[in-house]
């Protein structure tokens, strides 16, 4: 059985569902494993918190599935080191919540909507992983950001990636990924509109107009957002089944060091054609 440590900032419906999945998943038999503990860096006593309902529904989730709730609010936590050196706040973050982790043995720790950045001794202490809502080889940034990158490189092709969490930010190995193309049915009109629209403004004057509503973005977007939680859960079942293996921060399939990121397409694609 693979055992999974889960990190989550549990801000709304999409880490509800992602955790959701995994567990229906073991429960019907699809997958092989258990969750250790979810890990959450608020504790939703803290003021202001304009994400409070969202996270008790979160909260009351993880308690019903029995799963220990660990939570460490980074509101609260060293506000002055917060104020004077952000870096070496991370380190002593990093530090307790390992220290509030230590009586829990997992496998792999799955970072499932968690937005605080990982301090460099917990991704050296840990094998994490992160997904990056982009191909291996395509932008780094916030998927707004990869989105209107995409466009500006009149890219062909769009994806997403599981990778392992580094010291460097959104820089670490891929594991996993799933591709889709951005031309052809559904597309090709989309990016006739864009190049019309570029004939008389700039893509950053469109991006400020329109921003995610323009239709070439949002299409773009949706198409990979359906991909997001498919590719999450057949990566965890490609580990849980024992076909993937993490050692020393390397991964191998069936034993074979992978010279390069598995690809999921087609099992992400069945999922996700399926909705």
């Amino acid at each position: 059985m693979l055992r999974l440590g889960w990190f989550s900032t549990g801000r709304g419906p999409g880490s509800r569902n992602l955790l959701r999945t995994v567990m229906d998943k073991r429960a019907n038999g699809g997958i092989d494993v258990n969750v250790e503990f979810v890990f959450c860096n608020w504790d939703n006593t803290e003021e202001p918190n304009p994400k409070k309902e969202q996270r008790e529904q979160f909260f009351d989730m993880v308690k019903g599935y029995g799963i220990p709730l660990v939570t460490l609010s980074w509101k609260t936590f060293r506000p002055d080191l917060w104020d004077s050196d952000q870096t070496e706040w991370r380190n002593g973050y990093g530090r307790e919540m390992r220290k509030l982790l230590s009586k829990y043995d997992f496998d792999i720790g799955v970072l499932a909507g968690y937005m605080l950045w990982v301090d460099d001794e917990t991704c050296v202490t840990y094998d994490l992983i992160n997904l990056h809502p982009a191909l291996p080889d395509g932008p780094k940034g916030t998927w707004q950001e990869v989105i209107w990158q995409l466009i500006k490189d009149d890219a062909k092709e769009h994806g997403i990636m599981i990778h392992l969490c580094t010291k460097e930010w959104d820089r670490g190995s891929a594991l996993t990924y799933c591709g889709f193309p951005i031309r052809g049915a559904g597309y090709d009109e989309l990016w006739s509109g864009m190049y019309e629209k570029l004939r008389t403004r700039t893509l950053d004057e469109i991006r400020k107009a329109e921003g995610e509503s323009e239709p070439l973005f949002a299409k773009i977007r949706s198409d990979g957002a359906k991909r997001e939680l498919p590719l999450i859960v057949a990566t965890i079942k490609q580990f849980a089944d024992g076909n993937l293996r993490m050692k020393g921060q390397k991964v191998f399939f069936n034993g074979v060091l992978l010279d390069g990121p598995f690809d999921l397409s087609s099992d992400v694609d069945d999922t996700a054609d399926g909705e």
